[in-house]
């Protein structure tokens, strides 16, 4: 087994984990790490070997991924079945809830919060903060908005917990939430994945993605360079200018 522990975790983020693991492992779809047992302060978990990353095993990955986001969720925000909460994003508590449009649920729980910590830690500018508020307007206006389901996201979906094993991929460490599939789409090609193009194009082929996805990629990517501008630096808080203003340009509006 694998073990995790830390006596000063916050209270359920343990728990949170394997809750998350358990709900992404009902989708059927990517496997995920085994829970062995949980309790405060300690997770053990079954050990992975570790594989080369292959073409083929990229492909099967998307075909997979696109089955755990079509499992679905109760609501934008919920957290998995039978956990009310708390939440986290790494180290960093994340909000849940019902929110019925994602614009509503995305802007205000998952882009605006950690921007205002980022800004209070100085890691964005004055500027950049107030080009990501206006994002968020944005987004909140419902421009985005195109009644999409919430999807059975992961919610931290960069490469580093993707496992590649002798079987094919494995996910470990998620954000479990109800979000927007693009989200997790766009943190694969925020942070890089091995073989990231046969993973999307093996997606697309089971669950075809909206015309312009691609465009909105940095929509997607608010999320998590918001939640890295607050503890990673002011590197963090610059992309994160970028995105939103790449978005308000998207949403056809001014950047300046």
């Amino acid at each position: 087994m694998f073990t995790k522990s830390d006596p000063a975790a916050p209270e359920g983020f343990f728990e949170a984990e394997a809750a998350g693991l358990r709900w992404l492992a009902d989708a059927q779809g990517v496997p995920c790490v085994r829970v062995e047992s949980v309790r405060p302060g300690r997770i053990e978990l079954e050990e992975l070997r570790s594989a080369r990353p292959s073409r083929e095993a990229a492909r099967r990955f998307g075909e997979l991924l696109a089955l755990t986001h079509g499992a679905g969720a109760d609501a934008f925000g919920s957290p998995p079945a039978d956990w009310p909460g708390p939440s986290f994003i790494g180290r960093r508590a994340m909000s849940v809830g019902a929110w019925a449009d994602w614009s509503e649920f995305y802007a205000g729980q998952r882009v605006r919060p950690y921007a205002e910590q980022a800004v209070a830690r100085g890691n964005i500018s004055a500027e950049g903060y107030q080009t990501v508020l206006r994002t968020c307007d944005l987004i909140e206006s419902g421009i985005f908005d195109d009644g999409a389901p919430p999807a059975r996201l992961h919610g931290d979906l960069w490469s580093g917990n993707v496992m590649w094993t002798p079987t094919g991929v494995v996910l470990i460490d998620p954000a479990a939430h109800g979000g927007h599939r693009e989200t997790d789409l766009a943190m694969l090609l925020l942070f890089g994945a091995p073989f990231v193009e046969d993973i999307l194009t093996a997606y697309d082929r089971v669950a075809p993605l909206a015309p312009g996805w691609h465009e909105r990629v940095p929509l997607h990517q608010l999320f998590p360079l918001a939640v890295h501008a607050v503890g990673h630096g002011a590197s963090y808080g610059a992309e994160l200018e970028r995105a939103a203003r790449a978005v308000l340009r998207l949403g056809g509006g001014s950047a300046s």
